[in-house]
């Protein structure tokens, strides 16, 4: 084996996709789709999956299986997860689920900078976003609604029961900010603001 491959959201999925049966790059892209996972795992770029896939054969976490070969499509690789791959990936999760990590998303980076923006400008940003949140949350509670028709176990729900929970929170942050707003609660200037900076309150 290798050097070690650092864990990330989409490793670990490709090993657990692979957990249940062995696959071809395609085929886990298809389940990725299929099975709701890129609420939280980014395969937005396809070459992102296949730098992905090279790097945990190389690491002997997952191997090559067979190869393919068909007139219907290009030859494909199948790949099988190794040992390795399944003790590597139960180590991920359980340090995933244990330690919260700071992973320095861009929202706290632009609320840490919103008094660049007069409350009036904040207040039409900050709506937008909150329509942006109550439209996920609805389409968040329409696949939850779908999963629980099916009959699904509830262990399958867990990712969006989560995203539900994060999204309505966030929702109702942004609410409040938007009462204050609104309100005159919260306020500022650039003149009160200089003067904070100078230290003359």
């Amino acid at each position: 084996m290798s050097s070690p491959v650092r864990s990330s959201p989409l490793a670990l999925t490709v090993l657990a996709l692979l957990h249940t049966r062995p696959l071809h790059p395609y085929g886990i892209q298809r389940l990725i789709k299929e099975w709701g996972k890129e609420q939280v795992v980014n395969v937005g770029q396809r070459a992102g999956l296949y730098r992905t896939i090279d790097r945990l054969n190389a690491a002997g976490l997952i191997a090559v299986r067979q190869t393919e070969r068909g007139s219907q499509y290009p030859e494909r690789t199948v790949y099988e997860v190794t040992d390795a791959g399944r003790e590597t990936a139960r180590t991920w999760l359980r340090e995933m689920l244990a330690a919260p990590k700071r992973e320095f998303p861009e929202f706290p980076a632009a609320v840490s900078n919103m008094m660049l923006l007069p409350p009036d400008e904040l207040l039409d940003v900050l709506d937008e976003r909150l329509r942006a949140l109550e439209k996920d949350l609805a389409g968040l509670d329409a696949s939850l609604g779908e999963e629980e028709a099916m009959g699904l176990p509830r262990i399958t729900m867990l990712e969006t029961e989560y995203l539900r929970a994060v999204t309505a929170a966030e929702a109702g942050w942004v609410r409040s900010v938007l009462d204050d707003l609104r309100s005159g609660r919260l306020t500022w200037s650039k003149e009160t603001l200089a003067a904070f900076d100078s230290g003359d309150r």
